[in-house]
């Protein structure tokens, strides 16, 4: 290691000790024939003193530094004078006598000063997002996502869980928003899509007789974007076979239990509170109500239960699923799905925390008929089934277990324990609301050597054609 000690890590035991610290210059102070600096790394910031009669070599270079140059210094820890300490950094009761100076690198001028309270747009700072992140409070969401990560991997493998990947490029089932589609160089003319979920192969999965399957899972939505939406997002993804909604409800609960203690050191009451969706429209009007009044609390949770299964698409005059085709309608009810549809509870879930939708899953179909008569409802003929699901169909054949499962969108999650109210503040390379990253400039042109070789061609505009 270049380094002997990070810049957050000494304290007055060190006094006396020779040491090296590797980072960025933060600030420069200039006091005539003695310079400070504050070094910085990800673990925080230590003082250095140059000193011109001391290491006049050392205090040459020391008078280039700049900004943001990175640099690696050796030198001696003092213990501050009383009068002298920072208590608002950990290693504020010491200083480091430098003794040698190497530039590793230097740097431009930033084009923003790399600290706390920064006024400057969203899209300079996601320009320019590697200097965004050396900020200390924009960083530290990045260590929550680690932890949480941490967190939920420990807590399901005791719970016998196995983490398994699903395919990136799969097949296009458009349902919902719509898929970002990839075109296929050994295919002409077919495309891939990046998936909306891992729906159909985690419920492949459990045909497999993994009974307990999750995956911290990147998925992909073309939609009109917001605060807490992404057209890339990260969701835990977990499957089970044969349970019901109460083995879903009890995880759950004791997983944020165990989040919300690590993280924030806070004891959450389980049970949460449970509404019906008739419930929660008569009672706040929205089927994602924000109940931190009514209950103490900083953080609100509850479950909406008995969604309708379909809702009445006037314009498309049809039956459309309320959450997706391969939730299962409640068993009492089966005898009236095409008779009254609009009757039809589902056996689906939302988990609410503060008004936001954190959450979303079902008790899923498992057999092949029912599917097939929810299709045929939502206007799904056999021909386009077997086209679109043909082979989760197939699956269903060979012995499907009853299962369920749940989605949590982490990085409305995150935004929340954060106490961020932009999901692109939790995400390291987030996107704008117009679905374009600053950083890299994406989406962008492509040659039209690539676009042959996919078979592909690209139709003018009115102006371009005119020019």
């Amino acid at each position: 290691m270049l380094r002997t000690h990070t810049c957050g890590q000494l304290n007055v035991n060190d006094a006396g000790s020779e040491v090296t610290l590797c980072g960025w210059v933060a600030s420069r102070r200039d006091h005539g024939k003695l310079i400070f600096i504050d070094i910085r790394d990800r673990y925080g910031l230590t003082q250095v003193t140059f000193i011109q009669k001391d290491s006049p070599q050392t205090y040459k270079k020391a008078e280039e530094l700049r900004s943001e140059f990175v640099i690696k210094v050796t030198g001696k820890v003092f213990k501050r004078p009383s009068g002298n300490v920072n208590p608002k950094i950990a290693t504020g009761e010491i200083e480091v006598l430098a003794l040698d100076l190497e530039i590793l690198n230097e740097s431009l001028v930033p084009p923003f000063e790399i600290t706390e309270n920064l006024d400057v747009t969203e899209e300079l700072r996601l320009k320019y997002r590697y200097l965004d992140l050396r900020r200390g409070g924009v960083f530290k969401n990045f260590i929550l996502r680690h932890k949480l990560y941490k967190i939920i991997r420990s807590f399901l493998d005791k719970k016998d869980f196995i983490e398994s990947e699903t395919p990136i490029l799969t097949k296009s089932t458009p349902e919902g928003a719509r898929d970002y589609l990839v075109p296929s160089r050994l295919n002409p003319g077919e495309f891939y899509a990046l998936p909306q979920s891992p729906q159909l192969f985690k419920q492949i999965l459990m045909v497999s007789g993994i009974d307990k399957y999750f995956q911290i899972a990147k998925c992909f939505r073309d939609e009109d974007l917001r605060a807490d939406r992404q057209p890339e997002f990260t969701q835990l993804d977990l499957e089970m076979s044969f349970i019901n909604e109460e083995d879903i409800f009890s995880l759950m609960e004791e997983l944020m239990q165990l989040i919300f203690k690590e993280i924030k050191n806070i004891e959450l009451k389980i049970p949460f509170e449970r509404l019906t969706f008739q419930e929660a429209q008569s009672r706040f009007n929205t089927d994602k109500p924000d109940l931190r009044k009514e209950l103490n609390n900083e953080f609100a949770f509850v479950w909406v239960i008995d969604f309708p299964l379909f809702k009445y698409n006037e314009e498309e005059k049809r039956w459309e699923s309320e959450h997706h085709p391969f939730t299962s309608p409640r068993k009492e009810e089966l005898d009236i799905l095409e008779k009254n549809p609009d009757k039809v509870k589902s056996r689906s879930y939302d988990l609410v925390l503060n008004g936001m939708e954190i959450g979303s899953g079902s008790i899923r179909i498992h057999n092949k008929e029912l599917q097939e008569r929810i299709f045929k409802i939502i206007g799904i003929n056999k021909q386009q089934a077997d086209k679109r699901f043909g082979f989760l169909l197939e699956a269903f054949k060979f012995g499907a277990p009853p299962h369920g499962g749940i989605a949590l969108g982490l990085d409305r999650l995150l935004a929340v324990l954060a106490q961020e109210t932009s999901i692109r503040e939790v995400i390291t390379f987030p996107k704008t609301q117009k679905a374009f990253c600053p950083l890299t400039e994406a989406p962008s042109g492509v040659d039209e050597r690539q676009l042959k070789e996919l078979h592909l061609s690209l139709k003018k505009s009115k102006k371009e054609k005119n020019d």
